[in-house]
């Protein structure tokens, strides 16, 4: 069958026959009988290919080009969520609708949705910034679940009765507006049996001692007043309130508890999960759950930061309903680095067992003092695995330490070689310590090579880290040291120097770090700078 799709698919893709069209409609509808999933492969692109021709046909085609893709996206929407949100915003004008606008950032986090509907994922979390329809998209994928299984119980929980009133509200909206979307469309032969506001329940087909929809806030009554049923959904919605809750540990652990004794519970076998949230801290319920199932491909966490590697938007939506880059980079920064990077970079951060929160770090505006510093420099080589080459770079002048510039950068030896160089060549330093370990001592010796060819001649070496101290170690008996350096100033930081600062203003001496090549490049410099054993004198330069 797949064979005459694709000779089909293949007429399609390239003319603008409507009778080909059609035929490949018309298949997908009797493959649909013996193979969903490849039906709604080809579904999907011919819906795609029709709203590609559509523009570039004369106006007398375009209406049965229309009304045909309307066929094809209700055929395919009872099991295909992206056709499904396609479908039940048909008739709204596309200033209104919610997900055409935002299609294009959000297709990525519906196909991950699509994958937790079809049992590939038993787990799916989700972090994006506030107000770019990540909670609107959860609700119409819950009113997709409920249309496809609808004697099957469901929950919506978060951190309050007013949050899953707003829940319960939008479902019955999409549910039974009429005006607005064409869920009974999709879905004719399932009718609405019974609704309680006060409640916050939707019961479809029959009533049930555990209705279709059950919204609950987590401090509501939950436990036997709710369950999740086998192929049913459990979807968290910002289980932890706010910055303040997420501060405050004795918090923190009752809500997690809560989570644990009061919704996990209520699972039966084969119930699916879905957990939405702005990730305050790392030992929130969503931290936690990633940090117990990490590595479990069943389990899926997705992020998409405001902000992207560019510092570019990633929410710049169509109809001006998103967010564009100078609003971000504004919001940047009008908050602290904590905040801006848990609330709208998805990467959170914890006060307790903070070793370097932002608030202590001393900081400057960029300009350096008059006079004639000792300049130094230190590698903490990388090698791949996620790990970051990160090489601060210091200017000394007496018992100040500033940190000035910083290479900070992931990439291979290729990519950080000519990184490397070209900043030891722009702040000419006295000498530049490498660490030996794992390769160190020759990355240090071709640097040097490179750097003798155009004529700099500096103190290059390297020097491998004591065996017998951890990372961890090392770094906090440097931290009272590194406390006293200067750092720059929010609003003075590159993209580089940004991520750099996050890594260690996240750094814990307690419990996870994913990862620890800033905090431990800044123990390198207070280690050379107070125990090292080339001594340096400044001098005027020859060149």
């Amino acid at each position: 069958m797949e064979r005459v799709l694709k000779a089909i698919y293949e007429q399609v893709r390239n003319g603008k026959d409507y009778r080909s069209y059609v035929d490949l409609k018309d298949f997908c509808r009797e493959v649909m009988k013996t193979d969903i999933p490849l039906a709604i492969k080809y579904l999907s692109l011919l819906s795609d290919r029709i709203e590609q021709v559509i523009p570039t046909l004369p106006l007398e085609e375009m209406s049965s080009f229309f009304e045909l893709h309307h066929d094809v996206v209700l055929l395919g929407a009872p099991h295909s969520f992206h056709l499904y949100l396609l479908a039940v915003e048909w008739r709204r004008d596309p200033s209104r609708k919610f997900y055409q606008p935002r299609r294009r950032v959000l297709r990525v986090l519906v196909d991950d949705l699509q994958d937790l509907a079809d049992h590939k994922l038993d787990f799916l979390g989700i972090s994006l910034p506030p107000r770019v329809g990540k909670s609107t998209l959860c609700i119409f994928f819950m009113t997709w679940m409920m249309g496809r299984n609808p004697d099957v119980a469901n929950v919506m929980s978060g951190h309050s009765d007013k949050l899953t009133d707003g829940f319960y509200r939008e479902l019955l909206s999409i549910i039974k507006d009429t005006t607005q979307y064409d869920w009974p469309l999709i879905f004719p032969n399932v009718p609405i049996a019974d609704t309680s506001a006060k409640n916050e329940t939707i019961d479809l087909n029959h009533t049930k001692r555990f209705p279709t929809m059950t919204c609950r806030s987590i401090g509501g009554t939950l436990t036997g007043a709710v369950e999740i049923g086998s192929g049913g959904v459990l979807y968290c919605d910002d289980l932890v309130e706010d910055l303040e809750e997420s501060l405050n540990p004795d918090r923190l652990e009752a809500k997690y508890n809560a989570y644990l004794n009061q919704l996990k519970d209520r699972k039966k076998l084969g119930a699916l999960e879905l957990m939405v949230g702005t990730r305050w801290n790392v030992f929130d319920p969503l931290g936690r759950i990633q940090d117990q199932y990490d590595g479990n491909e069943r389990y899926r966490f997705r992020v998409i930061p405001a902000l992207n590697e560019d510092d570019e938007s990633n929410f710049n939506y169509e109809y001006g309903v998103g967010f564009d880059t100078a609003y971000y980079r504004d919001m940047r920064e009008s908050i602290d680095d904590a905040t801006w990077n848990a609330k709208y970079q998805g990467a959170p951060y914890i006060r307790e067992g903070l070793l370097f929160p932002e608030d202590e770090l001393l900081t400057y505006n960029g300009v350096l003092p008059d006079g004639d510093p000792e300049k130094v420099v230190v590698c903490d080589v990388a090698w791949g695995g996620g790990d970051s080459l990160s090489m601060p770079i210091v200017y000394k002048f007496g018992e100040d330490v500033y940190i000035h510039d910083v290479v900070f950068n992931k990439g291979d030896k290729s990519v950080t070689y000519p990184v490397v160089i070209g900043r030891i060549k722009l702040h000419l330093p006295h000498k530049a310590r490498f660490e030996a370990n794992n390769g160190g001592h020759e990355y240090a010796d071709n640097v040097d090579k490179e750097l003798r060819k155009d004529g700099i001649h500096l103190h290059v070496f390297s020097k491998k880290a004591p065996s017998t101290q951890s990372k961890l170690a090392r770094i906090i008996q440097f931290a009272p040291d590194i406390k006293r350096f200067y750092f720059l100033g929010t609003k003075y930081r590159s993209k580089e120097y940004r991520e750099f600062m996050r890594e260690v203003t996240t750094f814990v001496q307690t419990g996870k770090n994913p990862h620890d090549d800033a905090a431990d490049s800044l123990a390198m410099v207070a280690d050379e700078l107070y125990h090292g054993t080339a001594s340096v004198s400044v001098v005027k330069r020859p060149f």
